[in-house]
């Protein structure tokens, strides 16, 4: 295809951005029947225009953060880490709630939200792919680990942990494995994950024992979707329930485009339980080849990895890959209900404004990594 000339990078990946986002908005237009007739009057057509927008506009982001050079993303890190910290402590005092949690901004004058977390999640794993890159030599003990990497992981964690248990969890785990590939010791990686377990044990019991002492407010509400998953009883676990009575009733092959019946039931039906209407209408099938593309995408991030003569471009490329990847894994065990409820949306899939623009920024930044392997392989064969 010609496209595909203009398009520098990972072609696969590409490819998947593609097959993703021509799914969603075929699956959007159908999940959002009933918000759109609880707020627009039926027309179904303005989410479906506002959704293809956003995705247009989102490639358009991803193709031009793949034509910035990934070294660049270096520096910028260390400014968007130190600016993240303010940001999550504005979003929490003076944020807009959304389920009783204060996770947006609104951006003034324009009438746009975003999750202050979205851009601290990538800050972060890039500033942790410098911080593996230049410090090399000095992260030989647990003091060093402590002093460059934990207390900056904990930073900004903690920050979002107040509103969004879940994302702080995944960058947490995001940033132990980034840490593990950098080279980081396993004896001092156990013990962080040791001392983090205690204090997640003790967290644990703190939600269960007194959830309205818990700051933010989110207590009562973890507890709740901690209890309705281990209960696992219709009456408590609503939305679970309700997501696998789709996937039940799409089968093999599904019901057919735009024949859900649980979108009427199912809350977030375009969003955090997307993928149970995936398979509702289109099937168990194409439940599967959605899980193996992000399996793809996955392989591919390891790829560039094992390719990649430079560290840094090698520990972003596998951080932001497994970070996109890892949350599409999550998405998809809620939906199953192997997982307690998280609110994590399905990247490239789920409906969203912003939150779809930073998805496409880090798969910019990925492909902007492997464009580098690419222009190196042209440039060893025009010298051959």
């Amino acid at each position: 295809m010609k496209l595909f000339n203009y398009l520098k990078g990972d072609k696969v990946i590409w490819a998947i951005m593609f097959l993703l986002s021509l799914l969603s908005i075929l699956v959007v237009y159908s999940a959002v029947v009933t918000l759109a007739h609880k707020f627009k009057q039926g027309n179904t057509e303005y989410y479906l225009i506002k959704h293809f927008v956003i995705i247009a506009l989102g490639f358009g982001i991803a193709y031009v953060f793949h034509k910035i050079k990934y070294t660049v993303f270096s520096k910028m890190a260390q400014i968007g880490f130190i600016l993240s910290i303010p940001l999550l402590l504005y979003t929490l005092l003076k944020g807009v709630s959304a389920g009783e949690a204060s996770r947006w901004l609104e951006v003034p004058g324009l009438g746009l939200t975003f999750q202050s977390s979205d851009i601290a999640k990538l800050m972060l794993l890039i500033y942790v792919a410098r911080v593996l890159t230049v410090k090399a030599k000095e992260l030989k003990d647990f003091k060093s680990v402590l002093k460059y990497l934990m207390i900056p992981i904990g930073i900004i964690c903690a920050l979002i942990l107040p509103a969004n248990f879940s994302t702080a969890a995944l960058l947490f785990v995001n940033c132990l494995l980034l840490m593990f590939l950098g080279g980081i010791q396993t004896k001092i990686i156990l013990k962080i994950f040791g001392i983090c377990a205690l204090a997640g044990a003790m967290f644990f019991a703190w939600i269960m024992m007194a959830p309205e002492s818990i700051p933010g407010g989110r207590g009562p509400t973890w507890k709740g979707r901690i209890e309705s998953f281990s209960k696992g009883d219709a009456k408590s676990n609503y939305q679970s329930e309700q997501a696998k009575i789709a996937i039940a009733t799409g089968g093999v092959i599904g019901k057919g485009p735009g024949n859900s019946t649980q979108r009427a039931f199912l809350p977030q039906a375009s969003s955090d339980f997307i993928y149970a209407i995936i398979i509702e209408e289109y099937g168990l099938l194409t439940g599967f080849i959605m899980l193996f593309l992000y399996m793809i995408l996955l392989y591919r991030g390891v790829k560039i990895l094992r390719d990649n003569e430079k560290p840094f471009g090698s520990f972003v490329a596998i951080g932001l890959t497994f970070s996109l990847v890892f949350q599409a894994l999550v998405n998809m065990a809620v939906a199953v209900n192997l997982f307690p409820v998280t609110g994590q949306p399905l990247p490239m899939v789920s409906m969203g404004g912003t939150s779809i623009w930073f998805t496409m920024i880090a798969m910019g930044i990925i492909l902007s990594v492997s464009k580098s392997i690419e222009d190196k392989t042209e440039e060893k064969l025009e010298t051959a």
